[in-house]
């Protein structure tokens, strides 16, 4: 690898570390260490020591796709992860949905409650002014009993009165 790929690396691999998505993700760095670990009858060569170019493209290949599985797996953890959240937040939703609907239904019972009082209360209230209203009104007839009594009484008095001038 040439020095300036080998600095691109570099500064690809301390991005990753300041990055949340790979904060615990195994790193692969291509390094003689790891690709003889990983495959031991692979020997990395240099430019110098040997003139192919398919051992050094297959250690390359190799450490890329060890790098792609990592991605890999890292992106499927992510995934869980987030299904995870979804789940526990869908399960918190629901524990809140209940929990409104019983407080919801306990205030609903407390202002029924409340209003059958009221409607309690205004029915006294009403059957009183009711009661007061039919004793006014049989008062009333009394009266207008009373009052044609009178008119009649004033109307037999006028009578007499007109048929006695008459004589």
């Amino acid at each position: 690898m040439s020095s300036n790929q080998e600095f691109l690396f570099e500064e690809a691999e301390q991005n990753k570390s300041n990055s949340p998505f790979f904060s615990n993700v195994q790193r692969s760095t291509l390094s003689d260490d790891l690709l003889r670990k990983e495959s031991p009858n692979l020997r990395l060569s240099s430019p110098l020591t040997s003139g192919g170019s398919d051992s050094r493209s297959t250690s390359f290949f190799m450490a890329l796709n060890s790098t792609i599985e990592n991605m890999e797996q890292r992106t499927q953890q992510l995934i869980d992860k987030i299904n995870g959240n979804r789940k526990n937040d869908h399960e918190f939703m629901n524990t809140f949905r209940e929990n409104l609907l019983m407080k919801v239904s306990s205030l609903a019972e407390k202002l029924e409650e409340r209003v059958f009082y009221v409607y309690d209360h205004n029915s006294k209230l009403i059957q009183d002014k009711l009661q007061v209203f039919s004793e006014i009104m049989e008062r009333i007839r009394q009266i207008e009993t009373e009052l044609r009594q009178v008119c009649n009484t004033v109307e037999i008095l006028y009578k007499d009165l007109c048929g006695q001038a008459e004589l």
